[in-house]
């Protein structure tokens, strides 16, 4: 059959394993502290998004972003405070934006997912190992989860056991789906049993969650909306008064009730917006 479609197992080469090169991080991954947690979460950002850009480089651009956008309200206005904002919303935009590339990515993944679990049970009841069968399907699985496959067979052609290899695919791309199918691989691998039944109980059930995801999203679509608008919608209309009268903030800053009051409304804000995030990402989990 490896001859007829023109793809050839793949020649292991031990010696190489050593090479690759380790992957930039600010956090230790072990979740010592506040800091480090945030740090961790920075780097699987910037590692799941696949927009190839190191968290250093990230932070100088977003460091760019706050000086352009702060210096630019700060020759318009001249007001220390609106430039503060300003400063801290164009730091915050790379990052927004790295968390939509990441979520765009990691949709088009999930619809990957099945046909590719599908392919996989096809080309394992050829005969061929759970190797050969990956590599197969990942020279066939077009990107973003075809590179990953990739980077993952690379890895074991190279010579690392297919349980090392896989073991940094689900932190690559953050779902869920693929870490059920590594831990599926992995102990088929090493216990032995019928791998296509296996395989194709695995595609049936990936294809029911997602199933059952689109249809939670479709019925909280209402409530997602009304949260994200509860988080936005503060911050819009304090923009709103500013732009119509700049000395808004100077006036409102110049008691103490007045900044009591404003202190108090931008922690409950940044407290109820990690809440709310923090709520959704949980509900949709794939």
């Amino acid at each position: 059959m490896a001859a007829t479609t023109g793809w050839q197992p793949p020649l292991t080469q031990p010696d190489f394993s050593d090479i690759l090169k380790e992957q930039e991080t600010f956090g230790t991954g072990r979740g010592e502290g506040a800091a480090d947690q945030i740090n961790s979460w920075f780097d699987e950002l910037m590692l799941q998004s696949g927009l190839g850009i190191n968290p250093s480089m990230m932070v100088a651009l977003c460091l760019c972003s706050a000086i352009t956008f702060g210096g630019a309200l700060f020759v318009w206005q001249e007001n220390l405070l609106t430039t503060a904002v300003a400063a801290l919303v164009g730091f915050m935009l790379p990052v927004i934006f790295t968390i939509m590339a990441r979520t765009r990515r990691q949709d088009k993944m999930t619809s990957q997912i099945p046909a590719m679990l599908e392919e996989l049970a096809r080309a394992a009841k050829t005969g061929r190992s759970v190797e050969q069968s990956m590599a197969m399907v990942a020279s066939d699985t077009p990107d973003p989860l075809g590179a990953e496959l990739k980077l993952a067979t690379g890895r074991v052609e190279m010579g690392i056991p297919l349980k090392d290899a896989l073991r940094d695919l689900p932190r690559r791309t953050g779902l869920m789906t693929l870490g059920l199918m590594c831990m599926t691989l992995v102990v088929q691998q090493q216990t032995g049993g019928d791998l296509v039944t296996v395989l194709e109980r695995l595609s049936r059930t990936v294809r029911d969650r997602l199933l059952f995801m689109g249809r939670l999203r479709a019925a909280t679509a209402a409530s997602r909306a009304t949260a994200i608008l509860m988080i936005v919608l503060p911050p819009a209309v304090l923009a709103f008064f500013v732009y119509r009268k700049p000395t808004y903030l100077d006036e409102l800053l110049s008691s103490a009730w007045g900044r009591n009051s404003t202190i108090l409304a931008i922690c409950l804000e940044i407290v109820g917006a990690l809440w709310v995030l923090r709520i959704l990402k949980d509900s949709e989990r794939s």
